[in-house]
Formats: structure tokens, sequence, C-alpha cells
């Protein structure tokens, strides 16, 4: 699996951190003469500067997590519990009987130009993909396709609320000169996806929507607006598995993009990677971090919004069945000084409960990365590389 130009870039991403630091990596054990040893893990020392600057709620666990039973909080002890919690899930995003994932296909413009984008190199072709849902509400998703590719993989770059172009102009650069064909999505609402819908009330008239929480209208008993978040991967991965056929896709997403790359797994099982960043903790420690608090989250994050749907299942489960199943792994990142959101330290009480129910599930892997290399909201150049090096080197005997 591994490729030169691949192994240079993560040797690169390995020189520095979001603030400059030297990511220190463990020696690689011994290799049999004659062989190429495998690259260590990046692993990088806490921020000293970032970390005196942050009271020590952000270092040691909250009083949320005192008398938690985490093990108690998750439903899925097996694989076929995980195969009826996903099933229901999907029947109830979509209001279907059967559970599957809708069959639809975007409307695809090929070789388009993209003044939207930030600019990238080494791609042969951008390809506009359209995915129109119901009111009206359209999302855009664009494919980029890289010059050339040794191993023909798919990733899903997943954008959140607004946040600026330079995570997603870097991790997607990161993923083309590896040689992925990238999939660029961005929330309802938010960056290039258009605002307007009809309105509920009178179809004959549409508004203009300017945030996630002024949905309230669209949400009713036969419909879902989680639609509105989770279709656009489900419709577009259709195109790209029936006209690129790749190995494995990957999905990675930054705040409610990270909250996207933690649900949109659980529910499809094409997705074989996933890495969500800053985008959710479990409800018991939404109280819990210092910024703000307590973290809500945004519309489509809430379980008062959404009661049925998180009445199946809490984000433990959601990581879970993300990680269940052949070649499937999910790699949580959270940065411990966050300025935005799901920052401290909170994690930490379920880590491992979750990491061993996937491992006694069997076939998948789950884990957690505490990066304390910085202090803003993003997939940091530390992160990307731990990213690149999991994709590389410990799933390079995968798909």
């Amino acid at each position: 699996m591994s490729t030169l130009s691949r192994r240079t870039l993560l040797g690169a991403l390995g020189t520095a951190t979001a603030v400059g630091a030297l990511p220190a990596a463990t020696h690689a054990a011994a290799a049999p003469v004659g062989s190429t040893p495998a690259r260590a893990r990046p692993v990088a020392p806490v921020n000293a500067e970032v970390a005196a600057a942050h009271p020590l709620t952000y270092k040691t666990l909250p009083q949320e997590v005192v008398g938690v039973d985490v093990e108690e909080l998750m439903k899925v002890h097996t694989e076929t519990d995980a195969d009826a919690l996903r099933a229901a899930l999907v029947r109830e995003v979509w209001k279907s009987a059967d559970g599957r994932l809708p069959g639809a296909l975007p409307d695809v413009a090929e070789g388009v130009e993209a003044p939207e984008l930030p600019g990238f190199t080494g791609v042969r072709r951008i390809d506009r993909l359209t995915v129109r849902m119901p009111y009206g509400l359209r999302s855009i998703v664009f494919l980029l396709l890289p010059h050339s590719s040794d191993h023909g993989r798919v990733a899903l770059y997943h954008n959140g609320h607004g946040e600026e172009p330079s995570t997603m102009q870097r991790t997607a650069q990161a993923l083309l000169d590896a040689g992925y064909t990238v999939l660029l999505f961005a929330m309802p609402l938010y960056h290039w996806n258009p605002r307007e819908l009809t309105d509920p009330a009178d179809s004959s008239r549409t508004v203009t929507v300017e945030s996630h929480n002024d949905l309230g209208p669209w949400e009713t008993a036969d419909f879902s607006t989680l639609r509105f978040f989770l279709e656009p991967p489900a419709v577009a991965l259709n195109h790209v598995v029936a006209a690129h056929q790749p190995p494995s896709v990957q999905m990675i997403g930054l705040s409610g993009g990270g909250w996207a790359a933690t649900v949109y797994p659980a529910l499809d099982t094409r997705v074989t990677r996933s890495y969500p960043t800053a985008g959710s903790l479990p409800f018991f420690l939404r109280p819990a971090p210092p910024k703000p608090s307590p973290t809500t989250g945004d519309w489509e994050q809430r379980k008062d919004r959404h009661p049925a749907f998180y009445g199946l299942t809490d984000y433990l489960d959601l990581y879970a069945l993300a990680a269940t199943g052949r070649h499937r792994r999910q790699m949580q990142i959270l940065n411990r000084f966050d300025d935005c959101c799901f920052n401290a330290v909170g994690h930490r009480a379920y880590e491992a409960v979750v990491r061993h129910r996937v491992q006694v599930i069997g076939d998948g892997h789950w884990e957690l990365l505490e990066d304390a290399t910085h202090g803003d909201h993003t997939i940091s150049p530390y992160a990307l590389s731990v990213i690149l090096w999991d994709l590389d080197t410990a799933c390079a005997h995968q798909p």
C-alpha cells in the first residue's frame, strides 16, 4: 500500500505541529534484514505554553464523570446488536420501513470550475455533485480527482459551521498528494450550500434559513431534518462507488463535520475508516467542557431537538457502530485546549470502555487521540500526521 509520495508526506507533516514544535516519534522495532522498517506512529508533547494559559478544568477529570457507569450506558454488545441499531437509526432518519440507506444518485457536472474552493494542486478534474432533497434543499459536493493514484482509495472531508478554509485545504491537499480521490462537503446552509428552503406551511413560497437552529418548522413526525445532514454523503457516495469502485472509503471531519464523520459512518458500513475531530461528546459529558459550558451542540446534535433518534442511541454506541466490521476503524480526535468546544479531558472517562467494547464485538478498532499540541479549533498538523500514518501504516495491509 505504501508509496514514496505518501511516506514523504508523512515525514514532512511530522516535522511541525500547529505551534511549531517537533513531534517526537518513538523508534520503530527492528525489522528483518533487507526489509523496510515500518514508520513509527507520530507522537507529540503537550504544548507547555498553551497548557500554562489554561486552568485545571482543562487538565483534570470533571465532576460529571463521578458515579457514571459508562459500560451500562452502551447498548451495543454484539455484532447483531450493532446491525439492529444501525437499521433502526436509518429508519428514523429517512422514516423508512426497510432500514436501508437511500439509493438516489446526484446530478453530476464534470470538469467544472470551482471558485468557491481554496486552491489545490495535483487535481486532474473537479466534478460538482448536486444532491436534491425534500423542501427544495440542495447540497453541493465537490469531487476532486487526483492526477494519479496507486490505490484508488476515496476520502470524504466534511467541514463544519463556517470554519475558515485552511483546515479543509491542508487536509484535502495532503489526501490528494497521497493519491486519494477527495469528496468535499459543507454543512447544510453553510459555505457554498444554498440557504433556500420551501416554506413547510406554503409550498409556493421559498424562505432563506440563516441557522440550523431555525429548522424547527421542518421537523415533523413524518420528516427528520437530520436527513438534510446525512443524505448528501449517502447520495454522493452512491455515485462514487458506482463510477470509481474504490476499495475503501475514509471520512474526516471538523466540528460539525466531525459530528457528521461520527454519525454517518455509524449508519453506512461502506465508510471503512473515520476520523471525526472536535465533533461530539456523549450526553453525560455535555456540561463538562470549560468552554462553552454547557456544550449543547448545534441543532443536529441535540437530544431535545431529535428525541426519537437520540432516544435510540447515545454517542457512545455511535462510536462503536462506526468502528465495528471488517477493516473498519474510527479514531476520534479531541483537542484538549480547543478554543471552541468539546475540550478538556472528560473523554478519558469513556475512551477505554468504548475501545474494549469494540474489541469484544470483534472485527473493528476504535481509539481516541487527545491532541494537546495547540489551542485552536482545527485538525492540527500533528493530528493530520497521525491520520495519515494510520491510513498509510496501520492500514497498509487493508484495502
